[in-house]
């Protein structure tokens, strides 16, 4: 049976499909999303009386890879970790043997994803974009200061979520993530092609491959374009990647501060600021990470 549309979930006159171990959280049959790995279903805390997110992975689709499967235990595990307000927050984790599933809940950000939410709201001036740029960076200092090191390098628009209410974002989807060790290097090829540092595909690199990304997510929210969209093919954006040529869409930033903050972002490893670091630079200095929307 396919999953409901959630524009028109109805929560009165909706059963739970499912419910888990604890009796806590009931799931809706109401899909909210899916990735390579997972499906994401509406579904509720009874005991907080609020809305959330319930993750399932089928675990047969993994019978055959379980390096795949390995990378899902460590989000699962990373997230029951991580106490950050730029994080998403995992409730609860569980393994369904009778429904040969992984299941973990998260809170839920109730405006979807941030490339739906430019695409839905065109005027968004650049207070706006910087401060939901410095609330990725903090979220990004969190993950890379943590002991170990994580890395994300999975960051992109689609897995930057929002509370449209207060204008705030969080970075979820950490299925990628790499926990370091003190020599801060990860040797796997991993990630959306369009966000993904050169020297990712080198397999020798560090935390500042998420600040690359970061920067391609940061041209993303200023223009509204996907960086690379002109290619047709990953292997075209492979070429442009290496050989350092830019995303087209970096000619159409006219702002000469945030093109200069950018491409201080996606330039060479060495050269790129640190999350912290960033967080100190000039282009923040009139935001206030915790500003109140004034619509809230």
């Amino acid at each position: 049976m396919e999953a409901k549309d959630p524009n028109t979930f109805d929560p009165d006159s909706e059963p739970f499909v499912e419910v888990d171990p604890t009796g806590r959280f009931g799931r809706y049959d109401v899909l909210l999303g899916q990735g390579a790995v997972k499906k994401v279903y509406r579904a509720f805390d009874q005991q907080q009386g609020n809305e959330v997110a319930w993750n399932k992975v089928r675990l047969k689709n993994f019978s055959d890879d379980p390096m795949l499967l390995n990378h899902l235990y460590s989000e699962v595990k990373l997230l029951r970790e991580l106490e950050n307000k730029y994080i998403i927050e995992c409730y609860s984790v569980w393994k369904d043997t009778e429904r040969h599933a992984l299941n973990f809940v998260t809170e839920v950000c109730n405006s979807g994803n941030l490339r739906d939410y430019r695409k839905k709201h065109r005027r968004v001036n650049i207070k706006a974009l910087k401060k939901w740029s410095k609330q990725v960076l903090e979220g990004l200092e969190y993950l890379h200061t943590h002991d170990p090191c994580i890395i994300h390098r999975d960051l992109n628009c689609s897995n930057i979520f929002v509370n449209g209410n207060n204008g705030q974002v969080k970075i979820g989807d950490l299925g990628f993530a790499a926990i370091l060790g003190r020599s801060h290097k990860a040797h796997t090829i991993l990630g959306t092609p369009e966000f993904m540092a050169p020297e990712l595909y080198e397999e020798d690199y560090n935390e500042m491959v998420d600040i690359y990304s970061f920067g391609m997510c940061l041209l993303e929210m200023v223009t509204r374009e996907i960086p690379y969209s002109e290619c047709d093919s990953v292997v075209k954006i492979y070429r442009k990647v290496t050989t350092g040529i830019m995303p087209e869409s970096l000619s159409k930033v006219t702002d000469p501060e945030v093109k200069a903050f950018i491409e201080k972002s996606i330039g060479q490893p060495r050269a790129r600021p640190s999350a912290s670091e960033l967080l100190m630079d000039p282009f923040f200095s009139e935001v206030n990470a915790e500003e109140p929307d004034p619509r809230s």
